[in-house]
């Protein structure tokens, strides 16, 4: 048996891992040619512009038609697209257990009331038995999340939403051109964010985001509060809502569209790395790629590695230590699940901690508590390995061959 490089033995990856290299020429000439014009014209560039609205009108042709946005984060995303279900203050929306916290306070920030459903066995994500759970008279709407670029198994959880008259919003920061029955995620709840920053799969520059619609009421809600309820598809001659202004801008939007036309093959290299991983651990007892949703297609924004805790002598702190070592770029997963945060345990949205669970207008619990223990056991029995479109055949079978390594020296 080899001896682990955490041990003193030989590293299985002696090279380092390949960089990203997120932006080229393209984006660099993007970006100069919408400055050259601006010297030459003496206008300085702004948003709203000609690359912005080719951007969404891009994004929108991307997803099969329907209403895009451009905002200036993911969570500026989440936030428009909840605003643009128009639901009343108090209303009950479930959340996910597993995501960024900038996925769920923008519900709380709306005057809104997370309730954290539990994720499905073996996922990161919420599942439908879960999100049932947590149903009440209050209920408005359920916040899918497609977690690490794996969709949310979203048949069971629509047919809840459609029996209970709910609406669905889905987050797809981590998840561009996955899909679910073969259509893109994003296009199966009511709304849906996207977040465009620069770790995502395509990028607009540093940050960015998408609010995309193929429900007009809901679009044009959400993109008149992304403005500062600007009358948008109004005959109002001044704002008709209180809004923010999340805009993006033009010089984001030039970037992103030498990007959009990248994205699908960026997601097709993912995949390639992905399902080469999946298929070799496959054959390694007590390891391998998480569970996926049925007739779904990952976009591997990173890998979910399940380890069995019965089959090793070690813990898991102790397993990624030796995986690291051999040269492969793994992480735990998100540090807390959602009803840890302090700031959801503190409930400290607004200036005095309580809103919006202490308001009199609300009729549920004011302290609540979501234990989560599916989605708890999920990050004790994960680790996750960072790969890209710049990764290739060697990554793919350096992550199987550590891995295998790791397993063979701790099996039981």
């Amino acid at each position: 048996m080899a001896t682990l490089a955490s041990d003193g033995g030989t590293k299985t990856r002696t090279v380092p891992w390949p960089a990203r290299h997120l932006f080229g020429e393209a984006e660099k000439a993007a970006a100069v040619n919408l400055f050259e014009q601006s010297i030459s014209s003496g206008n300085a560039f702004g948003y709203n512009g000609p690359p912005e609205e080719e951007y969404r009108r891009r994004f929108a042709e991307y997803l099969g038609g329907g209403l895009a946005h451009t905002v200036n984060s993911g969570t500026s995303a989440v936030l428009a697209a909840v605003a643009g279900l128009g639901l009343e203050p108090f209303s009950e929306v479930v959340v996910p257990p597993i995501t960024d916290p900038g996925g769920v306070m923008p519900v709380a920030l709306l005057n809104l009331i997370p309730v954290v459903a539990d994720a499905t066995p073996g996922s990161y994500n919420l599942g439908a038995a879960q999100v049932e759970a947590v149903l009440t008279e209050r209920t408005r709407a359920i916040l899918v999340a497609h977690i690490a670029g794996e969709p949310v198994d979203l048949d069971p959880i629509l047919e809840l939403a459609r029996r209970h008259n709910l609406k669905v919003v889905e987050d797809c920061a981590q998840s561009h051109g996955a899909t679910y029955h073969g259509q893109l995620v994003g296009t199966l709840g009511d709304i849906a964010a996207f977040s465009t920053m620069s770790g995502k799969h395509h990028a607009t520059g540093a940050q960015g985001g998408v609010v995309y619609s193929r429900h007009e009421e809901y679009f044009w809600r959400a993109r008149r509060f992304a403005d500062r309820g600007k009358p948008f598809n109004t005959d109002s001659p001044t704002n008709v809502t209180a809004g923010l202004n999340l805009n993006l801008n033009d010089l984001s939007a030039a970037i992103g569209l030498v990007q959009l036309d990248r994205l699908p093959d960026m997601v097709a290299r993912r995949q390639a790395v992905g399902e080469a991983v999946r298929e070799g651990l496959a054959k390694v007892d007590g390891v391998g790629l998480g569970w996926q949703a049925p007739n779904s297609q990952s976009a591997y924004w990173f890998l979910r590695v399940f380890v069995d805790p019965n089959a090793f002598t070690v813990d898991m702190a102790t397993f990624i230590k030796a995986v690291s070592a051999e040269g492969i770029p793994v992480g735990w997963p998100y540090a807390t699940v959602t009803p840890e945060g302090r700031w959801f345990q503190e409930q400290h949205v607004f200036g005095t901690p309580g809103m919006p669970w202490s308001a009199a207008e609300y009729r549920g619990e004011r302290r609540p508590t979501y234990p989560c223990p599916i989605a708890h056991e999920s990050r004790h029995t994960h680790f996750n390995v960072g790969v890209h479109e710049n990764c290739g055949p060697a990554e793919a079978a350096d992550v199987v061959a550590a891995v295998s390594k790791v397993a063979a020296a701790f099996r039981r």
